[in-house]
């Protein structure tokens, strides 16, 4: 299975914001979307970066108070590991955990087309295992 497969299910949408967003800001609309990051990205289709829970949780152990007043910019993941549309599911798993990221942007052609996130995996595999199950289970009945 690919990544294609599981953004044809989950939708392409993807939550981004601009880099000189206030960090207050960002955690508003991480709170009020009940997600666990935001594709950092001026224009939309760029990744420029990404700020997740964990990116803001080591902000305030290095900045305290000052953190909500604080640019996305300043505070976000540069260093974005990608995806492809094309790369399968297993690639992925790999690279998340190889990486220790629990979102990986999906980026086709230099231009951002979703976001996988752990949990889209996690729900991918228990699907998989779950047809998989119905399948033995079938064969099983059926040589009785």
């Amino acid at each position: 299975m690919k990544v294609e497969n599981i953004l044809d299910a989950k939708g392409r949408q993807v939550e981004t914001i601009d880099p000189d967003t206030t960090v207050l800001l960002a955690v508003h609309r991480l709170t009020s979307m009940r997600i666990g990051a935001l594709v950092v990205s001026g224009d939309g289709e760029r990744v420029e970066g990404i700020l997740s829970e964990r990116d803001i949780v080591r902000g305030l152990l290095h900045h305290g108070d000052r953190l909500v007043e604080m640019r996305v910019r300043e505070v976000m993941s540069k260093s974005v590991e990608e995806c492809t549309p094309g790369d399968t599911i297993k690639q992925a798993m790999a690279l998340m955990t190889r990486t220790r990221n629990r979102h990986l942007p999906v980026v086709d052609g230099g231009k951002l087309c979703g976001l996988l996130s752990i949990g889209d995996v996690v729900k991918n595999r228990l699907e998989e295992m779950e047809l998989e199950t119905n399948v033995l289970r079938d064969a099983y009945i059926a040589r009785r």
